[in-house]
């Protein structure tokens, strides 16, 4: 981050004396509200995460607030894609046999897709499933088109966008409004073949109802990057599931996203010196 900085122009000073300031601890908000407290001068704040749900609270109009949104989407969206072949294709179960199986999965060619979310994610996403011929509904705040989506519907639709779909994917901010949207209710609109993929944030789901679900087959299985608690404890239910894949929070690894969040940081600190609109603009009303 200290080198970002640099070659972006900035210079690296005391907090007392900063105009600006990068911060690098998303999940200690309490170091944030006191660097606050003994910076008020500060005009900008630079967030590493493009989820902001630790700092919410902290977040205000005093001072313009930017975040990772959108710097780690291409390869989160890559994980999505990975995941969601690897559910569909059953290899999350072929690869824990110990012995020959029946053929068992379904094609993502030509299969309807379901996208919660619209955002820098699901814009790689789209061009990443292009090839697959699907048919692909993305449901987001505001209801425009979309490269590669054949239909982009408003959020009190998005109960309707999961029924029929093969395939549904989460990549969307985690608000009051999207904490638990997936519960039993809505995995019970779901196909009984369909796969619930998130690369999003664990509580978008409500574990215990996924469990139920899986367990009595009423969808076809899940994929999670993230879950509800994070991490997942040893011995929680779902890690025996056969029709659930979990991996560790590694949308995007360290390796991948430091030269990314450099990149991130070294263009506000650019575009904050020449006096220009920054990039990833928190929205303090939306919550994201």
């Amino acid at each position: 981050m200290a080198d970002a900085i640099v070659d972006g122009g900035g210079h690296l000073v005391p907090l007392a004396d900063a105009e600006a300031m990068v911060w690098g601890a998303p999940r200690e908000p309490d170091a944030l509200r006191q660097a606050l407290a003994d910076a008020p001068h500060l005009t900008w704040v630079q967030l590493p995460f493009a989820g902001i749900e630790n700092c919410i609270d902290i977040v205000d109009d005093d001072r313009v607030w930017t975040c990772g949104k959108g710097v780690y989407a291409e390869p989160v969206a890559e994980m999505a894609l990975a995941l969601a072949l690897a559910g569909l294709r059953h290899v999350g179960a072929y690869a824990r046999a110990t012995e020959w199986q029946r053929p068992v999965g379904r094609n993502l060619i030509g299969a309807n897709v379901t996208i919660l979310g619209g955002g820098g994610i699901t814009e790689h996403l789209l061009r990443l499933l292009a090839p697959f011929d699907c048919h692909v509904t993305v449901v987001r705040n505001s209801v425009v088109e979309m490269e590669g989506a054949d239909d982009v519907v408003e959020p009190d639709r998005y109960v309707d966008a999961l029924a029929g779909a093969d395939l549904v994917i989460l990549a969307l901010a985690l608000t009051p409004e999207t904490e638990g949207m997936i519960s039993r209710t809505e995995l019970e609109q779901m196909a009984p073949h369909a796969w619930i993929v998130n690369i999003a944030r664990g509580r978008h789901i409500v574990t215990d109802d996924l469990v139920w679900a899986l367990e009595n087959g009423v969808i076809g299985g899940a994929a999670l990057d993230v879950t509800d608690p994070e991490p997942l404890p040893p011995g929680h239910r779902l890690w025996s599931l056969p029709n659930c894949i979990i991996t560790p929070h590694v949308g995007n690894t360290p390796a991948m996203a430091v030269p990314l969040l450099s990149e991130r940081i070294a263009t506000n600190v650019r575009r904050f010196a020449n006096g220009q609109s920054l990039v990833g603009p928190v929205h303090v009303d939306l919550g994201y």
